[in-house]
Parts: structure tokens; C-alpha cells; sequence
């Protein structure tokens, strides 16, 4: 049995060894190519730091560059917290549909069966799908500016007109994909803040992943600019942590990469909604709109993504519903 143990034990060690070269060639030559792709942009655009994560065949690498403050010149590390921006959508969908997964909504109920007080409203009629597929009838890209608080935001969502029928056009807005995680929130009995950081964010793993970032990680949270190189960060405000307030890790974020993939271990609940954030629900030219994610059939020409990231999905497109929606 000791010899038997021994045995695993030395062979354990010298995978271990014969491995360690190559996977050091291999993050050699992924952070040359890294580096060829990332230092011009760099240069280019006046980017003080950024931080790179690469998954190839389930490993994955980090590369960092620069500083995360150009007044402190502070390293970027693989535990820097950037602002994510419109990525954090996806997290909002993932909440969505985690809670479908245990129970506390359907996403295809309507607003009104969660918020009562939106009975008789059109925005009342929406359904959840809707919202999370830009197709709820044409918001404006951001909250109006008068509206600061809770109160005023569903008083502006009880006198909304849509300018299209539902599910007919795709209006890219921050009001429709923050009242779905608004919503998600409310029927899971949490805030959104409190449901993100005590439930979703530990079941997908991710140890640096904030929409508040606590007073001890703020050390490690880069600091942005504006085009005119003055100092940025995120202004808080009404839906702002559903729609665009996530700050996350490149490491956190790799792993979240990986398990869109199917490529990390999680438990099955959570591994069921991030496929269902995948189901197709509406043709959009060569974009297939998922919930928040948006789908491109392979091989897909990189003119294609090129022009569909450049803001043309910005503007209101019309959309064919696509019955049943596409399996992830």
C-alpha cells in the first residue's frame, strides 16, 4: 500500500515537471502575441494600464501592463479592479435567470406580476424577456436626467409610451436591462446591490467582484480618465449598479469567460443560468440576440463584429422574434 501510495505520489511529481516547460512556452508565446496586440493600443490611446485574461483549452493567463493611477504609478496586477461598464448586463441577466433556475420568476411573466403597482401601465405589460433583449418597446439609452430617485423612476415607468410594438425593435437602453435586475432583485426579497454580492457573485466563484467596492479593496481599484485625461470613476445613480456598476479582477473575469464556456465546475443551478442567458430570442441581421449576450453563428467575418461594435446596434433596428427561441 506505502509503495502503491509512493508510486502516485512520484508520478504525480513528474507530470508536474515535464509539464511546467510547457506550459511556460506556451505563456511565453501568448503573452508575445499579447503584447504585439496590447502595447500599440496602449501607446495609441494614451491607456496608463490594463490587464489581459486568456483561456486556451480551460487555462488560463493573465498579462498585466502599466499603472492602475498615473499620479501613484501603482502596478496593474492580476487583482486590480476595473470598471466593466456595459459587461455588467450580463451579470444582470445571469441574476435573472439564477433566480428563474430557484424558482422566484419566469421570465416570461410580465413586469406587472412582480410590480402590482404596474397594472394598467403599458410598461406593466412587458415581459421580463422583453427587458432583457432591448425589445420592450423603445427606451431611451439612459435614465432621463430628472429622474433621481425610486419613486420618481416608477412614477417615469408608470407614463412610459412605447414608440414600437413589443418584441417588434431592438432599442439598446440602460432603463431596460436596470428594471430587469430590479425586478430579479424584488422577487428574490434582496436589494440588487445585496442579491449580486450575497448570492450570485459566490455561486459563479468570483472572490473580486463588486458593485460596491468595500473600503478595503479600494486600494487595488484603477483609476479611470476622461478623454481630456482628468480623473473618472462611476457616478452612482438610479439603476446604475444593474446596468453598468460592476468593478471586477481579470481574474474574476476569466473565470467568468470559462463559465460561459462550460469550462468551470459549478453547481447545477448556476450552471442552468448561465446557458439560459444563451437562448436566442430574436434575428437582428447576422446577430442572434440572446438575453444581454448577443450571438453570432461561426464562421463570422471579422467585418461583421467590427461593424456590429462600433455602434450600429446603438441605433433601433427591427428584430424578427425567432419561435421557439434557439436553444444555448
Amino acid at each position: 500500500m506505502n509503495f502503491h501510495r509512493r508510486h502516485i505520489v512520484w508520478t504525480a511529481m513528474l507530470s508536474a515537471i515535464l509539464l511546467t516547460p510547457a506550459l511556460a512556452a506556451e505563456e511565453a508565446r501568448l503573452k508575445a502575441i499579447t503584447d504585439a496586440a496590447i502595447k500599440p493600443i496602449m501607446e495609441k490611446n494614451g491607456i496608463p494600464g490594463l490587464a489581459v485574461g486568456i483561456s486556451v483549452d480551460g487555462e488560463s493567463y493573465i498579462f498585466t501592463y502599466g499603472a492602475m493611477s498615473k499620479s501613484t504609478g501603482q502596478p496593474v496586477t492580476a487583482e486590480t479592479l476595473f470598471e466593466l461598464g456595459s459587461i455588467s448586463k450580463t451579470f444582470t441577466a445571469t441574476l435573472a435567470t439564477y433566480a428563474e433556475a430557484n424558482g422566484h420568476l419566469s421570465l416570461s411573466g410580465r413586469v406587472k406580476d412582480y410590480l402590482p403597482g404596474m397594472k394598467g401601465t403599458a410598461f406593466g405589460d412587458v415581459t421580463l424577456t422583453h427587458l432583457g433583449t432591448h425589445t420592450a418597446g423603445g427606451f431611451p439609452l439612459q435614465v432621463p436626467d430628472n429622474v433621481k430617485t425610486e419613486t420618481q423612476l416608477l412614477a417615469y415607468l408608470k407614463s412610459w409610451k412605447p414608440s414600437y410594438g413589443v418584441g417588434t425593435h431592438r432599442t439598446y437602453a440602460n432603463p431596460s436591462i436596470g428594471m430587469l435586475g430590479y425586478i430579479t432583485a424584488k422577487a428574490m426579497g434582496q436589494g440588487y446591490d445585496a442579491a449580486m454580492q450575497d448570492t450570485l457573485f459566490p455561486a459563479l466563484g468570483l472572490k473580486d467582484t463588486f458593485t460596491v467596492v468595500p473600503q478595503a479593496k479600494l486600494a487595488n481599484y484603477a483609476q479611470g480618465y476622461t478623454r481630456n485625461d482628468e480623473p473618472a470613476r462611476l457616478t452612482p445613480g438610479i439603476l446604475s449598479s444593474e446596468a453598468y456598476g460592476v468593478r471586477s479582477t481579470a481574474t474574476d473575469m476569466i473565470r467568468f469567460v470559462n463559465a460561459n464556456l462550460g469550462l468551470e465546475k459549478l453547481d447545477g443551478k448556476i450552471r442552468q443560468a448561465i446557458a439560459s442567458t444563451h437562448t436566442g430570442y430574436f434575428a437582428v441581421g447576422a446577430m442572434t440576440q440572446d438575453l444581454v449576450w448577443e450571438q453570432y453563428a461561426q464562421p463570422v467575418a471579422l467585418k461583421t463584429l467590427v461593424q456590429s461594435n462600433s455602434g450600429a446596434l446603438l441605433k433601433t433596428v427591427p428584430v424578427q422574434e425567432i419561435a421557439p427561441p434557439l436553444k444555448p
